[in-house]
């Protein structure tokens, strides 16, 4: 028995350290939150969000659950951060933070908004002449094409395999939304907007 159990939990701690290595999403997580936070800065405009603390268990556990929870957190203790400060990496965020001070006014106003994938789309040409609607347009159509670079050049730049590209796109795009600011509008999953 005492074999089988230890066989399950070698198992399945081998399981969580392959995902964690192919796909390190939680180290994706707070980059995102980094570079959104460092790009857009929205810092000062956003409520910290909380973490409610893990309740810790008061039981006494066996050995045997002692080992294998000493060997997990371990497994999550040498989690890589992710590398997101190589040159092409560093200049898709100037890029991104650069023009920033551009689009804000008009997602301010409601034109942009952020879609259900983390990018931008007009949501509304209400209010908007011929050039701003242009204007806009241009803005949307770059910092799109920069948002995508990035996720692309995130994966080059720590060996994350392209087809898990969509799965950093998600990660950003929650992050993206968390971070917009009061009065922005953001498609949910279903397609329909709504001003957060």
């Amino acid at each position: 028995m005492l074999k089988r159990t230890l066989m399950i939990t070698a198992f399945l701690l081998s399981a969580c350290v392959t995902v964690n290595i192919y796909f390190p999403a939680a180290a994706v997580e707070r980059a995102a939150d980094q570079i959104v936070s460092e790009t857009w800065g929205n810092a000062a405009d956003q409520q910290p969000v909380k973490k409610e603390p893990q309740p810790q268990s008061k039981a006494k556990e066996s050995s045997l659950n002692n080992f294998s929870f000493s060997i997990v957190g371990s497994a999550y203790a040498q989690e890589a951060d992710i590398n997101v400060s190589n040159p092409a990496i560093r200049a898709l965020k100037d890029s991104i933070k650069n023009r920033s001070a551009a689009i804000k006014p008009y997602m301010d106003k409601g034109n942009i908004g952020i879609n259900k994938d983390g990018l931008l789309a007009v949501r509304s040409e209400d209010g908007l002449n011929l050039k701003d609607r242009a204007d806009s347009k241009q803005l949307i159509d770059a910092e799109n094409r920069d948002r995508e670079a990035l996720y692309a050049e995130i994966a080059k730049a720590n060996n994350i395999a392209n087809d898990s590209i969509p799965k950093i796109k998600a990660i950003f795009a929650k992050s993206w939304m968390d971070q917009a600011r009061p009065g922005w509008w953001i498609q949910d999953a279903s397609g329909t907007w709504k001003q957060k």
